[in-house]
């Protein structure tokens, strides 16, 4: 007797791949195991659809992708823009896709003789399916696809609501440094996630919250060597599910973001190959990240002065109407550069858009990495043992910059409470080219103790996930987990 999992991502391809390579790990483990990965669909491109078309050449007979039918009124709020409340249509959208998880799950049980349903995994924003798993009969998990400690700060927030009736709101703009039990450092209010700082970001993550308590497990995508601090705490939270820590998951071979007429990969590397090692810093901010025109100088000005040797992914600001989607590329980066700046900097920096990140980061003249401190991106640079200097934009970047610097002392500040978010700030202060040049010349010192510890932690990275590591491990427990649900059933 086999067992089916239902993983339910969130429709962005940061979300997706890290479900992919989480469920390949599993059916590499357990040869009982089947996977059905079920993708939501929006009306553009999200890089959901070119990702999964890439993986049907190689992919497993027991991972298949079933993508669901598209809600068409939530799509039509989404194009007609009637409403600039990104959490709206957000929550409108992911309450929408529960008719269509419960049809297709039940088309996949009616199909399926050999096979027990075992669970849903579903997304950190995912938690309405959770009734759609009780409908069935089966147990959730959540598969938290940031760190520890981002996940305590969410059930700290949730406790200050139900045990105390305070919210953090009240701590927007002020200084007031937080005791937080899965940080080891005071946690500044300036570095909290700007959704929790606005009325309804924060009654919709203390519901998402809320909802993680009912599921009987979540997984999330960090290791113990990593953040032991935050996964202990988690464990001794008598309040919560277990936690199993199974990361780092990542793609290594990930295209996401890939254009479509792309020969620019080959160019990138060639230029790195022919750099000194560990010399060149790497600039690059997430598939969202952008800077208007100003804060593009400021930059081009900073990495001039430090005279280092930079690799710059530089690419526009989206359209104030695109509320979602991929972000576009420049026909032509002088347009937005200083005055003669490519020629200036001609043989030792290179401005491009679309980076194909992991193969950078594993290259080795790279020897620094600004970065928005994306959770997938600083997994990525602590497995590929490159430094990070910190200049965060949205969702929860700010506080894994904070962790970054303060707690693990793996990173460098460039800002840590930068952001773009209208909600909060009407117009993000501009980092000026010393801040920059300061941060990159101190991210490039060779012999920096936190260049040490990066160093070690990219052996301790690799070593959880080998038999007998700390997330091998953990995901094992994960697996005997699942297979008791079956045995519950039989």
């Amino acid at each position: 007797m086999g067992a089916e999992l239902i993983f339910i991502p969130f429709p962005g391809a940061g979300h997706l791949i890290s479900v992919v390579e989480i469920a390949k790990l599993l059916i590499s483990r357990a040869e009982w195991l089947s996977i059905t990965i079920l993708v939501m669909k929006l009306s553009f491109d999200t890089g959901v659809a070119g990702y999964t078309q890439s993986l049907q050449k190689d992919a497993h007979n027991r991972i298949v992708f079933a993508d669901l039918p598209q809600d068409e009124s939530v799509i039509s709020m989404i194009k007609t823009n009637k409403t600039s409340d990104r959490l709206s249509i957000f929550r409108a959208f992911i309450e929408s896709q529960k008719t269509q998880v419960r049809d297709a799950v039940k088309g996949i049980v009616s199909r399926s003789e050999s096979n027990k349903l075992a669970g849903f995994v579903i997304d950190m924003f995912c938690t309405p399916m959770i009734d759609v798993a009780n409908e069935f009969r089966v147990p959730s998990y959540v598969f938290f696809t940031s760190g520890a400690a981002y996940l305590g700060l969410q059930f700290y927030h949730l406790s200050l609501d139900d045990e105390h009736k305070q919210d953090v709101i009240q701590y927007k703009d002020s200084d007031v440094e937080l005791s937080v039990p899965c940080f080891v450092n005071p946690v500044p209010a300036k570095v909290l996630p700007s959704v929790m700082l606005i009325k309804e970001g924060s009654t919709m993550i203390q519901s998402i919250s809320r909802r993680f308590k009912e599921t009987k497990a979540i997984l999330v995508n960090t290791f113990s060597e990593l953040e032991p601090h935050a996964i202990k705490c988690l464990a001794d939270n008598g309040k919560i599910p277990p936690v199993y820590h199974v990361g780092p998951i990542i793609n290594l071979k990930s295209k996401e973001g890939t254009p479509q007429n792309h020969n620019s990969e080959d160019g990138i590397i060639s230029w790195l190959d022919n750099q000194p090692p560990l010399s060149v810093v790497f600039l690059c901010f997430g598939s969202l990240g952008s800077f208007d025109e100003e804060q593009v100088k400021e930059i081009a000005y900073g990495l001039e002065r430090s005279g280092q040797r930079f690799l710059w992914s530089l690419r526009p600001p989206p359209q104030p109407t695109e509320l979602f989607g991929l972000p576009k590329e420049y026909e032509n980066h002088n347009e937005v550069l200083p005055e003669g700046f490519i020629k200036r900097t001609t043989g030792i920096g290179k401005v491009i858009g679309w980076a194909p990140q992991v193969v950078v980061l594993s290259h080795p003249a790279v020897g620094g990495f600004v970065s928005h401190c994306g959770w997938n991106s600083t997994l990525e640079s602590i497995w590929c043992g490159v430094p990070m200097a910190t200049w965060p934009i949205h969702a929860e970047q700010q506080l894994n910059a904070f962790e970054l610097v303060k707690e693990l002392g793996m990173a460098v500040e460039i800002k840590m409470d930068y952001r773009k978010d209208s909600s909060i700030a009407t117009e993000p202060l501009v980092v000026t080219a010393d801040e920059i040049e300061k941060g990159i010349k101190c991210l490039m010192n060779a012999e920096s103790e936190m260049r040490k510890k990066v160093k070690e932690m990219k052996e301790k990275s690799r070593m959880a996930m080998v038999d007998g590591g700390s997330s091998h491990i953990s995901l094992g427990h994960f697996i005997e987990d699942v297979m008791g649900n079956i045995q519950e059933r039989a």
